[in-house]
């Protein structure tokens, strides 16, 4: 790294344990990158609300060239994070992952791309078999079955002419969908 990473505690007195764990995932994240120019930690436990416990938030703020990683914005539920320590997991994972798209890109690497969100109507239900067709708004026909429904409470209620948003795939005999949920 070009420069010292800085590490700040709010709201909790300073812990060279949890600053040592850090220390060692900045540099887990430098054998993805060796051109991190710049890397801030912000370890930060809030003040208790209520019954509910102190949730931690550890942000990572990275710079590489070309780019910059935020990670550690505040969750609501996430009750894991009441230890400092699956907070620090869990940020630097996330860095971690965007890190690694970031050199996949540069690499000239095909990233992940996520299915774009159709709509569409049920056209045909065959419900005693498990499977179905969704007729896209463009006209196409979109093979699913059961399990590609989000839940199995929305299969109960699925009926031909019912309004659901999906992911297009292709496969080996046509187009199908996935995440199938009521609209």
């Amino acid at each position: 790294m070009q420069i010292e990473p800085q590490i700040r505690f709010r709201g909790m007195e300073p812990s060279p344990s949890v600053e040592e764990v850090v220390r060692e995932r900045i540099g887990r994240l430098e054998r993805f990158h060796d051109r991190i120019t710049s890397c801030a930690v912000l370890i930060e436990a809030p003040h208790r609300h209520g019954q509910q416990g102190r949730l931690y938030r550890v942000q990572v703020n990275l710079t590489v060239p070309g780019a910059e990683i935020v990670t550690g914005r505040p969750q609501q539920d996430e009750h894991a994070h009441e230890d400092v320590y699956v907070a620090i997991r869990d940020s630097f994972n996330s860095a971690q992952r965007q890190l690694e798209d970031i050199v996949r890109k540069m690499s000239g690497h095909r990233v992940k791309a996520h299915p774009e969100t159709l709509r569409g109507k049920v056209a045909r239900l065959v419900s005693d078999e498990g499977y179905g067709f969704i007729a896209g708004q463009d006209g196409r026909e979109f093979f699913f079955r059961r399990e590609s429904m989000t839940s199995d409470q929305q299969w109960l209620m699925l009926a031909e002419g019912a309004e659901v948003s999906f992911s297009e795939h292709e496969g080996e005999q046509g187009p199908y969908a996935s995440a199938i949920a009521l609209v």
